[in-house]
């Protein structure tokens, strides 16, 4: 007879892969193919190299590498793909910036209207800066995203107030008949960018509160479970501060953006179909609603449906109609399936919205439509790894506030791609990361820092069971 011994113990759970080397490799080929399209523009414009190319590849790969630092240290399990993927988007937003600050025809507009030109790619490298910081704020102050749900209400009173700001006389500023802007020390800020996030953190609170009365049906109708009349409360309270945003702001994109991003939170947390529907039921309301009396909106449908119209009456000198969108739909047929080639088009006719509102169709002239796929493939993959984080979130709050920020990403994606391809109505919105403007960059920074804060939370392995000093040896004798 041979016997031999086995000493079992307890045995922690084995540890996630913190995939920091995937988005490091990742990371170096969103600094690359920038710093490629930058010569590949340079080249175009004048057969030579661009001066800034060496500072600009320098600049991109220290922002990339300070952020890929601070999530190394401080969300070590986080999702490999929200940085290299938004690092990406920011640094070809800036290469277009920088291609239309070399047209001529900008250049000549500027000097006519203002008497000087400032190009804007110096600018929107500096907001990029400042949103990476906030980036880094956002992952080394915020240890734990569930702090963030002691501020429920006060962040109500937040948004309010971010949302009030245009509206106060001498701060709010009147930009092409939407009063989203405000003036603080010489530079223009879009308060509507940060209360998105705000926003979606009050939502998260609520809806994490009352989402077993909000789930309750007290009749079926056409395959739908009806909410009871007193639960409809919060849905019209959302509805007419939107419309009210609408009517006084004239800003048909944040109003979509809020109500859209909470009926969308408001169906994750319950998972009835019939507040989708009771959403889309009174969005389509209010629009038209408004539509029939606001003479803003009533310009955005009309250039909509009828854009060659609006386009022939702007050319003869008629006022208050847009070319734009006519503008748009062209940069679009000229590019074709593989574009003009950077640096090649002729986007610039849009004149100061082809760096902002109009930047797709930059892109979709110089890239074509197999370059346009890439791009909302990208922003794709966002909301994807958010609603993917969304559901490993381990606690309620979590979960709801990163699909409500995944949600909100999507719809003004959704809305500015729609707008300028002809999908939807112009809105006004700029599209995240590509568009030139801080508040536009620096919140959507802040928007994945948050989203990187979750994810780590959820990614992070459970930490193993302490193990107990009283165990004893388990001695198996076998034959």
């Amino acid at each position: 007879m041979s016997s031999s011994t086995t000493h079992t113990s307890t045995i922690g759970a084995i540890g996630a892969p913190s995939r920091r080397n995937t988005e490091l490799a990742l990371l170096a080929f969103a600094v690359v193919i920038p710093v490629f399209a930058y010569a590949n523009v340079g080249l175009a414009i004048d057969g030579s190299l661009p001066a800034g190319l060496l500072g600009y590849g320098l600049g991109l790969g220290l922002l990339a590498g300070v952020a890929h630092i601070v999530v190394r240290r401080f969300a070590p399990y986080a999702d490999p793909l929200l940085l290299p993927i938004a690092t990406l988007l920011n640094g070809m937003g800036l290469v277009i910036i920088w291609r239309l600050d070399q047209s001529e025809r900008l250049q000549q507009l500027a000097k006519s209207q203002y008497g000087s030109f400032s190009p804007d790619a110096p600018n929107q490298l500096m907001y990029s800066a400042i949103g990476i910081a906030l980036f880094v704020g956002v992952l080394m102050l915020l240890k734990d995203h569930r702090i963030l749900q002691r501020y429920t209400y006060i962040s109500m009173v937040g948004s309010l107030i971010l949302l009030l700001l245009p509206l106060v006389p001498g701060l709010g500023m009147n930009v092409f008949g939407a009063k989203i802007w405000i003036s603080i020390g010489g530079f223009s800020i879009q308060p509507g960018e940060f209360a998105k996030i705000v926003i979606a953190v009050f939502f998260a609170g609520y809806l994490m509160v009352k989402r077993d009365a909000l789930a309750l049906a007290s009749r079926r109708f056409m395959g739908l479970y009806l909410p009871r009349g007193r639960d409809l409360g919060p849905i019209i309270v959302v509805w007419v501060m939107s419309i009210l945003i609408l009517v006084f702001e004239t800003d048909l994109g944040t109003s979509l953006l809020f109500f859209g991003m909470f009926v969308v939170m408001l169906y994750v947390a319950t998972e009835r179909t019939s507040w989708i529907v009771f959403g889309l039921l009174m969005s389509a309301v209010g629009a038209v609603g408004v539509a029939s009396f606001e003479p803003h909106v009533q310009s955005r449908v009309q250039a909509w449906l009828d854009p060659m119209h609006e386009y022939l009456l702007s050319r003869q000198g008629v006022g208050g109609h847009s070319e734009q969108a006519m503008q748009a739909l062209w940069a679009f047929g000229s590019g074709g399936v593989l574009g003009t080639g950077l640096g090649q088009g002729h986007s610039d006719l849009i004149k100061f919205a082809a760096n902002s509102d109009f930047v797709l169709a930059t892109f979709g002239e110089e890239l074509g439509l197999a370059g346009i796929m890439a791009i909302l493939l990208m922003y794709g993959l966002i909301a994807e790894r958010g609603l993917r984080t969304a559901l490993a979130a381990r606690d309620p709050f979590g979960k709801l506030l990163a699909a409500g920020l995944s949600g909100a990403f999507a719809i003004q994606v959704f809305v500015v791609a729609g707008g300028v391809m002809g999908l939807i109505p112009l809105t006004g919105m700029t599209m995240p990361f590509l568009a030139y403007g801080g508040s536009s960059v620096i919140a959507n920074w802040a928007l994945i820092g948050i989203l990187i804060r979750i994810s780590d939370t959820a990614r992070r392995p459970a930490p193993a069971p302490a193990p107990s000093p009283d165990a004893e040896m388990t001695q198996v004798v076998r034959p």
